[in-house]
């Protein structure tokens, strides 16, 4: 796979669509408005804070955790970029279109909630598919783990979201039930997703930027 332009090119759109129906799951949870993802509360409180758009809000923090992958000397690729920069838009589209109006029902919420993720768990294995590398923040997570051997990963994966939990309520992002759904519902749910079209994500073998751009501009 990707190994020669036009794969690249075509598996780079697929990424972009997967993330663009990503930023389509995360407008839905949103709108069931019983509270968001400790990284999306991150986002709005920081796009409320400085006045700017979700979308604005989501590269500037996407693209300050690809210098720490970097830092931390993690592969970065094509879909890392990529989903540092559609999600965010994806959803700044669909706020500018508005499909849904924003939810009053508690109940309501959380079917919509269960929805969002579901769209966001099958929207991964579209993204994850194209194999060309995970997203900014899994990157980071296992470049921590790496460096923190004794330290299970998913202790190390609750502690980054307790701290981004806690920077997105300082800033007043929206936190409730749907944070606690969301925190521990995205997994199943793409698990879920991952076993209906029977998809393996540990047997993608991810290209990086450097053989990326070795196979875009290699001469035969």
């Amino acid at each position: 796979m990707n190994q020669t332009p036009l794969e690249i090119l075509k598996n780079s759109l697929l990424a972009a669509f997967g993330l663009f129906c990503f930023g389509v799951g995360v407008y839905l949870t949103i709108q069931a408005n019983i509270g968001v993802a400790p990284w999306d509360a991150f986002c709005i409180g920081l796009s409320q804070k400085l006045g700017i758009l979700y979308g604005t809000a989501s590269i500037m923090i996407s693209l300050t955790i690809v210098v720490i992958d970097l830092l931390l000397k993690e592969r970065i690729g094509i879909g890392m970029i990529l989903d540092a920069i559609v999600v965010g838009k994806a959803v700044d589209f669909c706020n500018w279109l508005n499909p849904v109006p924003t939810l009053q029902n508690p109940f309501a919420g959380v079917l919509l909630m269960l929805t969002g993720l579901f769209v966001m768990g099958f929207s991964q294995f579209i993204y994850m598919k194209a194999a060309l590398t995970c997203g900014p923040r899994d990157s980071m997570l296992v470049a921590l783990g790496k460096r923190l051997p004794r330290v299970p990963l998913g202790v190390i994966s609750i502690g980054i979201l307790v701290i981004v939990l806690a920077i997105g309520w300082l800033l007043g992002g929206p936190i409730g039930i749907g944070t606690v759904i969301s925190t521990f519902c995205m997994g199943p749910m793409m698990q879920l997703a991952f076993a209906l079209v029977k998809f393996d994500a540990k047997k993608v073998e991810h290209q990086d930027l450097l053989r990326s751009f070795r196979v875009l501009f290699s001469k035969k």
